[in-house]
């Protein structure tokens, strides 16, 4: 009897055990699983949910959808596993700081006002388990606002500028919005630091990039100096280097911010005495025009229409060097000997600039 019983209950099991293993085959699912990411900066940002379809459903008041209040529990916001979203530096939500990680996304309704949370538990069926005392990381409320329909629960990044944008959580005619925010300066050249050490390091593009970046964003100053130095000079032993019009010319731009005149000085003698084709010339010498070193600019641009006298651009460029240099009559006069080698398109622009140089009102 006890065998007979004991053979019974194992074959069972088996049976069971079998019909458990083998549920592999991929079927549609009622909430599809969507993953969402969005670059902000240097941060990447990424939300993963599955996501329910409203099917005429009254989806906000239905407490069998969404619990209110957090009774029993918060909502998981999507279905199926929580929500969760990721951040890889540093990032402020509703101007609170929260570490880089994976978590989970859960919100408590409380009628019109929804408490967010991020849990770094961030792996569990739906809600049910979350220890709200221990596994949260942050807690912010948000407003809800009206949208547009949304059949399908969806993520929506809005608003995004430089350095922040809005993450909205849309189901039905409802959005949940909220504010992520990035330190754009230290993120970005946390990021430049680490990508520098790996392959990027052969590369004097890549030490020029970052270097420019400073520069355009005035931060950082002293050591995208050494980058760009890096850039022009190579690593150890010189290895990879590349001096050229483009890395001294960021040199260039950087020495003036900083206020090194002498420095400044020999960096550009350094440039103007490179070997140029005549459209790296023509681009060094707007170059010089554009960031006001006007006697540069038209030594320069003299000499490589000496040495490309058929290139009329550099005619131009020395005739536009002499305008800002205060000499008016000289800058027309080159100017009108432009347009007999420039092509015939060119005529109506270059009588506006001889007429804006006769009236002193000319600009870059």
């Amino acid at each position: 009897m006890f065998k007979k019983y004991y053979t019974t209950s194992v074959l069972l099991l088996v049976s069971v055990f079998a019909f458990a293993q083998f549920h592999t085959l991929s079927i549609p699912q009622a909430s599809p699983e969507v993953q969402e990411t969005q670059k902000l900066g240097v941060t990447n940002i990424t939300i993963k949910y599955s996501s329910p379809s409203v099917r005429g459903r009254d989806v906000w008041s239905n407490t069998n959808i969404i619990p209110q209040d957090g009774n029993p529990i918060p909502w998981r916001a999507g279905a199926n596993m929580n929500t969760t979203i990721e951040f890889n530096t540093d990032v402020l939500i509703e101007g609170q700081l929260l570490k880089p990680g994976i978590y989970g996304f859960h919100v408590i309704p409380k009628k019109d006002v929804y408490t967010l949370l991020f849990a770094h538990n961030n792996n569990q069926w739906g809600s049910y388990y979350l220890d709200i005392k221990d596994d949260v990381s942050l807690s912010v409320d948000v407003s809800s606002v009206k949208s547009p329909f949304s059949e399908q629960l969806d993520y929506e990044f809005l608003d995004r500028t430089e350095n922040s944008l809005i993450i909205g959580l849309e189901w039905a005619n409802r959005r949940l919005p909220f504010k992520v925010e990035v330190d754009l300066n230290s993120t970005t050249i946390e990021s430049f630091r680490s990508e520098l050490r790996g392959i990027n390091t052969y590369h004097w593009q890549a030490w020029n990039d970052a270097a420019n970046w400073c520069l355009n964003h005035d931060t950082n100053l002293e050591e995208a100096l050494d980058w760009v130095n890096r850039s022009i000079n190579g690593g150890y032993g010189g290895f990879a280097a590349d001096k050229n019009l483009t890395n001294l010319g960021t040199k260039i731009k950087l020495l003036k911010k900083l206020n090194k005149t002498t420095d400044m000085e020999e960096a550009i003698k350094e440039a103007k005495s490179l070997f140029a084709s005549a459209n790296e010339a023509n681009a060094f010498g707007i170059f010089l025009l554009r960031n006001g070193f006007y006697q540069d600019a038209y030594d320069y641009n003299n000499s490589k229409f000496e040495q490309y006298p058929e290139y009329w651009s550099l005619q131009l460029n020395r005739g536009l060097s002499q305008y800002f240099l205060g000499n008016i009559k000289k800058s027309v006069k080159d100017i009108k000997k432009v347009k007999e080698t420039a092509p015939e398109r060119f005529h109506n622009r270059l009588d506006e600039i001889i007429s804006e140089v006769e009236t002193g009102t000319y600009k870059l």
